[in-house]
């Protein structure tokens, strides 16, 4: 039916999919989780492997997003992208989120203000590496807003880039801020090997290994 002239436009976000499945990352790891996958980043890490969100999406109004998250009746919702807060309706579609009653987590990169984002969403913060050809975006002020409900992640290519890791965390105290996550750079790094690092180096950082590839491979809705 014809949309009245006074009607209010609903604010909406470009979705690139959203889908039902196990967290595969963070320590919500393997908890049944609905993803919403945002269109657009900003940023071209050598290691991307979410290259089809650059472009690919349509628009939504955030009702309608809603109405899909609720359908599968989840505890657990993660906003992820490319880059999600490059949309700026991604902060009402946030607070709606948690409005609504889910435990919401919010995937991003380290170049994104994330001062806005409603203290009830746990941030997961990916620090670029010096690997991902991105270390220069990195917004170091995040650091400073980060709680214990956040967690900060390291993707690294190699050791160049594990010793910039923990350069960072010993020059920044992240590991007092909030649980610091590492992870092996898919065909540049084995996880095996960055396993040892941590054991000969003991660092206070949680090895992560991505449960969705050891499932299912790679592929969309994963």
């Amino acid at each position: 039916m014809p949309v009245p002239n006074n009607a209010v436009p609903q604010p909406s976000l470009r979705i690139n999919e959203i889908f039902y499945s196990l967290q595969g990352e963070t320590s919500r790891v393997g908890l049944p989780t609905v993803f919403i996958r945002l269109t657009g980043c900003p940023l071209r890490c050598t290691y991307c492997d979410t290259t089809y969100a650059f472009q690919e999406g349509e628009p939504l109004p955030l009702p309608e997003i809603l109405d899909k998250v609720a359908q599968y009746h989840p505890h657990y919702v993660t906003v992820t992208g490319g880059e999600p807060l490059a949309q700026k309706n991604c902060l009402p579609l946030l607070q709606q989120l948690c409005d609504a009653g889910y435990s919401v987590s919010l995937e991003t990169g380290g170049g994104m203000d994330i001062s806005k984002v409603d203290p009830r969403v746990s941030r997961i913060l990916d620090i670029k590496t010096p690997g991902s050809g991105e270390a220069g975006k990195n917004r170091w002020k995040n650091l400073e807003l980060l709680t214990p409900q956040d967690e900060v992640k390291f993707v690294l290519c190699g050791e160049e880039d594990y010793r910039w890791a923990k350069q960072v965390l010993s020059e920044r105290c992240v590991a007092d801020r909030c649980p610091v996550l590492f992870s092996a750079a898919q065909g540049q790094l084995e996880s095996a090997t960055l396993a040892e690092w941590m054991l000969r180096d003991n660092l206070p950082v949680r090895l992560q290994i991505q449960l969705h590839r050891l499932l299912w491979g790679e592929g969309r809705g994963k």
